[in-house]
């Protein structure tokens, strides 16, 4: 898969949700001349009916932000060189923290979840993960996004029978634990740090993460000695990877590569 001189991207997915989501992603990019890969996240190699089935999954409950972190390093370090890295939600945040570790040629970040301290401008953010990461139940149990939450916040602004269908097809077990790894100092950035390219994007419907928290996110990581950009699109929510009109950021997504690597 690795023998070619094509450049790797790889392509880290969000929480609820399974890789397979990254489908006509992973066409897309093949058909414009990459190597792509979208591993799994640890413990979730699995089709989405198999998953639903085994909740609550207790291994799948383990996962923490650093299981996730060192997984994906392994990945990343048997590549023949490093990869660009695409990350959404909070594959956003994994690729914050690989380009920290420079791990990475380049890192798209899409509708990322920041990194870690509080700031006013991440209060909405905080008020919608808390409920998952701090509920009732217990943190070794598993759970899975309602749709009611998928409906108004996850993939708001698209038709009910798209709704329905997506959640069927890709929603999953969570682990809490790795969502309140987002308060941990494993989610730390040193925002000083010279970096390789990095571009994040925002979604102006996005319920979760909102362009302005995006627009934080992106101005924390600006320095005179790295390239850092933004963009915006309109009309799309949290789930751009799987909205109706996601060529459009994926299309952006290309020619940002190809202008910096």
């Amino acid at each position: 898969m690795y023998l070619s001189n094509t450049k790797t991207i790889l392509f880290i997915s969000g929480a609820f949700v399974s890789h397979f989501y990254w489908g006509k992603w992973l066409t897309f990019f093949e058909n414009k001349g990459y190597k792509v890969v979208a591993p799994p996240w640890l413990h979730k190699n699995d089709s989405v009916e198999n998953l639903r089935k085994q909740n609550p999954c207790v291994k799948i409950a383990s996962i923490s932000l650093l299981d996730l972190l060192c997984y994906y390093t392994e990945i990343i370090e048997k590549l023949p060189e490093k990869p660009i890295l695409v990350g959404h939600s909070y594959g956003g945040l994994l690729v914050q923290l690989f380009v920290q570790k420079d791990l990475a040629e380049a890192g798209i970040c899409i509708n990322s979840f920041p990194p870690k301290g509080f700031t006013c401008s991440k209060f909405s953010f905080y008020k919608n993960i808390m409920p998952f990461s701090y509920g009732l139940f217990s943190s070794k149990k598993t759970f899975i996004l309602l749709f009611e939450n998928w409906k108004n916040t996850f993939f708001n602004i698209v038709s009910i029978e798209e709704q329905k269908t997506e959640y069927e097809k890709f929603i999953i077990p969570e682990s809490k634990k790795a969502l309140r790894n987002l308060f941990s100092k494993n989610a730390k950035i040193n925002f000083r740090k010279k970096h390789v390219p990095l571009f994040f994007i925002s979604c102006s419907e996005d319920q979760i993460i909102p362009p302005k928290l995006v627009q934080w996110n992106f101005r924390k990581h600006r320095n005179i000695h790295s390239i850092t950009c933004y963009k915006e699109f309109k009309n799309k929510n949290h789930f751009v990877i799987l909205h109706p009109e996601w060529q459009e950021v994926a299309e952006s997504v290309v020619k940002w590569i190809e202008k910096v690597t």
